[in-house]
Parts: structure tokens; C-alpha cells; sequence
């Protein structure tokens, strides 16, 4: 004799959804427990939009020294060393991106934001040197 599983897993699965709620904030909750913020990254060709757009806040994590050799408009500098996820402006609605030279920092750097304020945040994959690798602007602080 064989049984219909499909139509036994139904009432679980319309029961289980039912569990499933998103807060007002960057985190959502499954059966009652947070899940929790994350890193992530996004390519050179993802972040050109948002910085023609002016609608995020970049942020530089790199030394005073790799920033004299360019870096990407509009980024603010703030290096690893003397890095305060607190201290990063508020953002208004933007969403806050860092980048160093290859993603390593910057990811070290997410990850004590994510820590810090318990949101979620991005980093540019592959740093300032896929940015160039893609031939997008870089411009040389004064």
C-alpha cells in the first residue's frame, strides 16, 4: 500500500509559512528566533550605480598611505586601525558600504560592524582593485 506523502506535508508546510515574520528592522524572526545580520558583498559593476546615485554611504577602510593613490568618489576615509562601526555617520536611509584594497579589510571591518550595531552590511568584493579592474573612476584626495 502506498501513501500520499505530498498531501500529508501540506497542512506542515501553510502551517510552517504561517511562522515566518519580518520586523521593522534588518532582521526577520522563524518560529520565534532572530536570525541573525550578515556580511555580504557586491561587485565593482554593482556599486558604479549606487555611488553616481550618491544614495549610500562609502567608506574607506584602507591605510593614509593606499588612500593618497586614489580612491572611489565620494568615499569617506575611516582605516581599519581607527575603526568605530558607532562613529560611521548616520546614513539617513542610505545604505553604508565599505571597501578596502582587495575585501579582506573591509570585511574584517564588516564584520565588527555587524557586531557593533547588529545590522546587516555589504563590502565591495575584490576592493579598490577590482573597482580599477573594472576601469571605473578613481579620483586622488588633496
Amino acid at each position: 500500500m502506498q501513501r500520499n506523502v505530498a498531501g500529508c506535508l501540506i497542512p506542515f508546510v501553510v502551517l510552517a509559512a504561517g511562522c515566518v515574520s519580518a520586523d521593522a528592522g534588518s532582521t526577520s524572526t522563524v518560529i520565534g528566533e532572530p536570525v541573525a545580520a550578515s556580511v555580504t558583498t557586491l561587485s565593482a559593476s554593482e556599486l558604479a550605480p549606487l555611488v553616481e546615485a550618491g544614495s549610500i554611504v562609502l567608506v574607506d577602510v584602507r591605510t593614509d598611505e593606499e588612500v593618497a593613490e586614489g580612491m572611489i568618489p565620494g568615499a569617506i576615509h575611516m582605516p581599519l586601525a581607527d575603526f568605530d562601526p558607532l562613529a560611521l555617520p548616520d546614513p539617513d536611509d542610505a545604505e553604508i558600504i565599505l571597501y578596502c584594497r582587495s575585501s579582506r579589510r573591509s570585511g574584517q571591518a564588516a564584520q565588527q560592524y555587524v557586531e557593533a550595531t547588529g545590522l546587516s552590511i555589504r563590502h565591495l568584493d575584490g576592493g579598490i582593485l577590482a573597482w580599477r579592474a573594472a576601469g571605473l573612476p578613481v579620483e586622488t584626495p588633496e
